[in-house]
């Protein structure tokens, strides 16, 4: 969490510096980017986004966007099994969010053409669609996938105990359990900064950082024995490529 936000702000005084220097600058009316996520509540690669901007004045934009992202619990840490395969231990549902944005774009600081960058301030909300899928593990000699939980055999037992560490081979195949997933509807907001940049007018690079609140209808059970929320928040960025004319 520490090294993502002192990351955020040497990228956003590097991005501020660079901008001082620009003069001049360059109009169009629409724009469409997409691009990779990093925030603190996913991996090494949160999810994606795209979002299509059209103008309505000279410093302000509407936005429509979307995102997929992999929601994770903050204790989530992945283990190496006997065999040698990794999982994580505690884990029982993975938490897919669909996002859908609606939003504004605020020019700051115009771009020159050739140089120099371009500052958005962004704000956007929406709804969110949430998928709870199963976390599938492989228990025993007989490498049976199973959805991680409660022992079955504890479970009549006044202190049912989660499947032993020891017997947990690896992990099920891709997407497995995602035909078993739930539907959790829930609203999201965001708010960031954009440093666009790019040597051509009609190609975009940049990226965008800021926070985000994510409020579901209920609880999501992410790992059972820790405490679970219906509400996410999120430090992230962004980095993207797209088009504009």
């Amino acid at each position: 969490m520490k090294r993502n936000l002192l990351l955020i702000s040497f990228l956003a005084l590097f991005a501020a510096g660079a901008a001082a220097q620009s003069s001049g600058h360059y109009d169009y009316t629409k724009e469409f980017i997409w691009g990779i996520n990093k925030n603190t509540n996913g991996g090494l690669i949160g999810g994606f986004i795209m979002k299509f901007s059209s103008a309505i004045s000279e410093t302000q934009f509407q936005t429509i966007g979307f995102e997929i992202m992999n929601v994770k619990h903050p204790k989530e840490h992945r283990r190496t099994s006997a065999a040698g395969n990794p999982f994580i231990y505690g884990k029982s549902n993975y938490l897919y969010a669909i996002r859908g944005q609606y939003g504004r774009d605020f020019i700051l600081f115009k771009k020159a053409p050739q140089q120099g960058v371009q500052i958005n301030a962004s704000i956007a909300v929406g709804p969110t669609i949430g998928i709870v899928a199963p976390y599938y593990v492989k228990v025993g000699d007989s490498q049976t996938a199973v959805p991680f939980g409660y022992d079955p055999k504890t479970t009549g037992s006044a202190t049912p105990l989660l499947y032993s560490y020891q017997t947990i081979t690896g992990t099920g195949h891709l997407f497995q359990g995602l035909g078993e997933s739930k539907i959790k509807p829930g609203l999201n907001l965001k708010a960031s900064l954009t440093f666009e940049m790019g040597a051509f007018k009609s190609n975009v690079t940049g990226f965008e950082i800021g926070g985000l609140v994510e409020a579901y209808a209920g609880t999501i059970e992410l790992m059972p024995e820790e405490d679970n929320n219906a509400v996410f928040l999120s430090a992230f960025i962004t980095l993207f490529y797209g088009q504009r004319k």
